[in-house]
């Protein structure tokens, strides 16, 4: 049986009223001020040609301006993008946006309609794209459904499927006739 005594000692030892107070912690020391790096420190120069398939985003994304960037392997879906200034897209994106830029790697797929100002395509595009400004379909890109443009470039092997229209800034989407068919500048 035990009384006032327990396995820890006595009662009174476990609630020490003479215990000295605990002085707080000195505030860490600030960090040194280190030089931010270089871009040749690590092999990358600035001016240095873009991989293939990878988007060209140093001259498309606007200074200070938001950027979502969907990672390759990763799915996302049934959303509405809303205040994002460029999107760049390395996975797999269904949805809807209304935007300024949007790139597409190589092994990105887009699935779903998108106004935008810039549209630069490595990948593959699915649905409704209007492109107000430019439409920029690389040589590994392939865009299929109601296509819109004020300006358009492919490059060669580049491919383009579906309802096809011109819509120069500034005017309406219903100015001009659609052009139904496939359009591949190797053909041409």
């Amino acid at each position: 049986m035990i009384k006032g005594d327990s396995l820890f000692g006595k009662r009174e030892d476990r609630f020490r009223q003479d215990a000295k107070p605990v002085a707080p912690l000195a505030p860490p020391p600030a960090p040194a001020a280190v030089p931010a790096p270089s871009s040749t420190q690590y092999g990358i120069n600035a001016n240095a040609a873009h991989a293939p398939g990878s988007p060209k985003s140093d001259n498309l994304t606007p200074e200070g301006g938001s950027k979502l960037i969907v990672g390759p392997n990763i799915k996302l879906k049934g959303v509405e993008i809303t205040d994002c200034d460029t999107l760049v897209v390395e996975g797999v994106v269904e949805a809807t946006m209304d935007s300024r830029v949007i790139q597409i790697a190589q092994h990105g797929t887009f699935k779903g309609k998108v106004g935008i100002d810039v549209a630069e395509i490595h990948g593959a595009f699915e649905g409704e794209l209007t492109a107000r400004e430019r439409l920029v379909v690389h040589s590994t890109g392939r865009v299929s459904g109601t296509i819109r443009y004020g300006r358009l470039v492919i490059e060669e092997g580049g491919h383009i499927d579906g309802n096809i229209e011109e819509s120069p800034p500034g005017a309406s989407h219903g100015a001009r006739p659609a052009v139904a068919g496939t359009l591949n500048p190797s053909n041409v």
